[in-house]
């Protein structure tokens, strides 16, 4: 009777979120490759020529800021380098519009939205279904993450089913020259069991985004550790003078603020530059240490004086703190070489397979 309930349960789940599950399967599996992707498609916008015998040296940061703020006369808010030497750097500026720069030259290869690139439709796809109303909100990222949740549910009542009877490890094998009926179910049962642990994590640091204090909570305490807050960036107490004084001032100095914000974290790789938009608001530089999965570490810099104004060096950061940092790259497969991409590309198709071969085996039972 147990294991009846669990099966029906198992069933009626799968059917209530099996559209988001199906959704978020596969534009996982896109958005694993998608910067790829649209970079063979549209290469000119995406990718840069560089000189294969005389290493070519990017502008110096002041000679692009103001090459970009005569071509677009908008401010500029982040700076995204690339870890690629032929990959474009991405400019959003303070209008939330995005640049495709050559870092090399300044030329600007593509001024758009990024939600209308192919890579920001799928993260679109993947977090929020598209979807967004009239206010511009997205109540469907809700959904996503208790389709999730579901999904976790999903899976430890198939491991239950698996454990309840008796000779588990034998049943863990495909007969491919049996029915169909058997195979899919064999395949059914045992990919489910083999990558039940993998799967539930990538749910989890998928959900992590949405329900960030619930799942904080959880990561503390399995690791018995907190998680450490990232220091908000440092206020100038500089307050007088107008916006025009703003960009003059700052780009005076802009040389020397960067070179005293990265030399406190000089081991570390510059992943974004933060330009001050505000009279008051320092230069900021996201950067990522060696020990980093990503660029969690900051530092800020006075942009009028070059003086340092704070650093936090995430990789030396709590066990628990690195684990939550971690959860972007670990969604994502993008950790120790390719062969885990490939990995996760696999992974992130399972969900699909198991919503419709579990259709499927239901359909059959019922003919």
């Amino acid at each position: 009777m147990f294991k009846l309930v669990l099966r029906r349960l198992h069933l009626c789940l799968a059917i209530f979120v099996g559209f988001f599950v199906i959704n978020l399967s596969i534009s996982g599996a896109l958005l694993i490759y998608a910067k790829e992707i649209q970079a063979i498609v549209n290469p000119h916008y995406w990718l840069v020529d560089i000189n294969p015998v005389q290493k070519q040296k990017t502008l110096p940061l002041p000679q692009l800021i103001t090459h970009i703020q005569q071509v677009t006369d908008e401010r500029i808010y982040i700076i995204e380098l690339s870890d690629e030497t032929n990959e474009v750097w991405q400019v959003i500026l303070e209008n939330k519009e995005y640049l495709n720069l050559n870092p090399y030259t300044g030329e600007i290869l593509l001024r758009h939205n990024f939600y209308d690139t192919f890579y920001g439709f799928v993260m679109s796809w993947h977090r929020w279904l598209i979807y967004r109303d009239g206010q511009g909100n997205r109540p469907m990222q809700l959904w996503v993450s208790i389709a999730s949740l579901i999904f976790i549910i999903e899976l430890f009542i198939g491991l239950t089913l698996w454990l309840k009877p008796k000779h588990r490890i034998k049943r863990l094998r495909v007969r491919w020259q049996t029915k169909n009926k058997v195979r899919f179910h064999q395949l059914h049962l045992c990919l489910g069991v083999f990558c039940c642990l993998p799967l539930l994590l990538i749910a989890f640091s998928g959900m992590a985004f949405y329900w960030q204090d619930a799942c904080k909570s959880i990561i503390e305490t399995l690791t018995f550790d907190q998680i450490e807050s990232t220091p908000s960036a440092p206020t100038l107490s500089f307050t007088n003078g107008s916006d025009e004084q703003l960009q003059d001032i700052a780009l005076m100095n802009l040389s020397h603020a960067y070179q005293q914000a990265h030399s406190v974290l000089a081991k570390g790789k510059v992943y974004r530059i933060y330009i001050p938009t505000k009279v008051n608001a320092p230069l900021g530089l996201r950067i990522k240490m060696p020990d980093e999965s990503h660029g969690y570490s900051w530092s800020w810099a006075n942009p009028y004086s070059g003086e340092l104004l704070g650093f936090y060096d995430a990789s030396k950061a709590s066990i628990a703190t690195q684990a939550w940092h971690f959860k972007y790259k670990f969604h994502i497969g993008d950790f120790i070489a390719w062969p885990v991409s490939i990995l996760w590309l696999v992974l992130s198709l399972l969900p699909t397979f198991f919503v419709i071969s579990g259709l499927y085996l239901y359909w059959q039972r019922k003919r």
